[in-house]
């Protein structure tokens, strides 16, 4: 799913392209992308694009009148800049935004249709739509603490939740965990003021840092390379690879269709985090330390 640093980039590229020029139409190409009645998606057609704005994991357009069409791209969503008038007719086409100098094209491959449209009306439709997570490139030391430490979570679960952190998933949340030297399973409330601020800075190097590099990845261009898997990643997608740091591979943990990569030695002292499934089948032959393995 793309995450902060990857929307950041989308929406630089889009308004390089939009911004200030007239929303001629919008298609849709099925019925389950949009998932507001009204105001329709017709209402945004011939005005003109005021802003664009990233709301979490959303990426936001702004038109005249207050309007905004909000899109989530979930996990599998994408977006093209196409020729003006883009065809819509493939099946994993899901919408198209003409404007004179081309159109900007939604897709989702595979057969799942997560990816969704809101169309809205002022601050108070995009706060409906946004989940109102702390933005960690903007806020203090104190802000982050009080976020993080509000309940007890393990500190994977608390960066990817959308209501305590914004923008912040899968992937991004392991390259921080990594760089924080911190396990992914420790429970907030028991962190110390030291952790607490490692974790603070690591999140922000780790998150501006990508930025950075994925801008000078899509150049002039429009970021079409957009993946959780990427190239130069510390541990996440790395599984069985060995740690930049240490040279120990990369170990993981899997749940539901989410995984958590990390490094045992970097992270966690050298101990293995029990895997739901393998270690239960394992039993006493689960591994404890890395060593082991």
């Amino acid at each position: 799913m793309p995450e902060l640093p990857d929307i950041v980039v989308y929406i630089e590229a889009i308004e390089k392209r939009i911004l200030g020029a007239t929303l001629e139409k919008v298609r849709l190409h099925g019925p389950f992308l949009l998932r507001t009645v009204s105001p329709p998606p017709a209402s945004a057609e011939g005005k003109r694009v005021t802003a664009l704005r990233r709301l979490g994991k959303r990426i936001a357009i702004g038109v005249e009148a207050e309007l905004w069409l909000v899109l989530h791209l979930m996990i599998a969503g994408r977006l093209h800049w196409r020729k003006k008038g883009a065809s819509i007719a493939g099946r994993n086409t899901l919408a198209a935004f003409d404007f004179d100098a081309g159109s900007l094209v939604l897709t989702e491959a595979g057969r799942q249709r997560r990816a969704s449209l809101h169309v809205v009306e002022g601050e108070a439709g995009l706060q409906v739509v946004g989940r109102g997570g702390v933005e960690v490139l903007e806020a203090s030391l104190e802000e982050f603490t009080a976020a993080l430490t509000r309940e007890n979570h393990t500190l994977k679960r608390a960066l990817t939740d959308p209501d305590l952190f914004s923008g912040i998933g899968n992937a991004y949340s392991d390259e921080i965990l990594h760089r924080a030297r911190m396990s992914p399973v420790t429970l907030t409330q028991k962190l110390s003021q030291e952790q607490i601020q490692r974790l603070y800075h690591a999140t922000r190097e780790t998150l501006l840092w990508w930025i950075r590099r994925l801008r000078e990845e899509a150049a002039d261009g429009f970021p079409e390379k957009v993946t959780a898997f990427r190239e130069g990643m510390a541990v996440h997608g790395r599984f069985g690879q060995p740690c930049p740091v240490c040279g120990a591979n990369v170990q993981r943990i899997r749940y539901a269709s989410n995984e958590t990569d990390y490094c045992a030695r970097c992270q966690t002292g050298g101990r293995l985090l029990a895997d739901r499934a393998l270690s239960r089948l394992l039993k006493q032959d689960w591994p404890r330390w890395v060593e082991e393995r």
